[in-house]
């Protein structure tokens, strides 16, 4: 079980649960073409972006398998809610989980995803002691990717095809991380 406190800050960033009164700042970057362009959904609407919010709003801890921790992610220096993460446990027997992460154009090439996406590894191997992360994105996904890469996981996977998104084929790039590569560089 894994119930953080919060919030976790970073050098830059607080990682905290979402509330509804994020709704504005999240719809700023869902509704956005270039966000959704590699998601399984197109832009949403205000309505579909507060019905996706609610849905969040009990995500602040992973008590048993299936379980997703669901995190909002918000700049320090100015306040505001750049971005989101997620930290799935896969397999309880398996100690195995997954992340992923979005967030607004107007932020990317700051580290942020980067920064942020450290303390979901962080999470997930010192908090909940699992053995094994994975991360996954669209295959032309290059700024996802480039963002494993620099979090020190390891790409294995490119699977061709692997299923229809938005109505056509899509590849999927798989990245894992073992917990005894965590921390990068030991």
């Amino acid at each position: 079980m894994l119930r953080p406190e919060f919030p976790i800050r970073t050098a830059r960033l607080d990682l905290r649960p979402f509330t509804m009164a994020d709704l504005a700042q999240v719809h700023a970057y869902q509704s956005r073409a270039d966000v959704a362009r590699y998601l399984y959904w197109e832009p949403r609407s205000a309505a579909e972006v507060e019905a996706a919010l609610a849905r969040r709003l009990t995500r602040d801890r992973l008590t048993r398998e299936g379980d997703c921790l669901s995190l909002a992610v918000r700049r320090l220096d100015t306040g505001d809610l750049i971005g989101e993460l997620n930290l799935d446990w896969l397999s309880e027997p398996n100690r195995s989980g997954e992340i992923g992460f979005i967030f607004h154009p107007d932020q990317h090439g700051n580290g942020f995803a980067t920064e942020a996406a450290t303390e979901l590894l962080r999470l997930g191997f010192a908090g909940l002691g699992l053995h094994r992360i994975i991360a996954r994105c669209d295959a032309r996904n290059a700024a996802s990717a480039g963002v494993m890469a620099r979090l020190g996981m390891r790409r294995e996977a490119h699977l061709r095809h692997s299923e229809i998104v938005k109505g056509r084929w899509a590849d999927t790039l798989i990245y894992a991380m073992l917990d005894t590569e965590w921390p990068p560089g030991t």
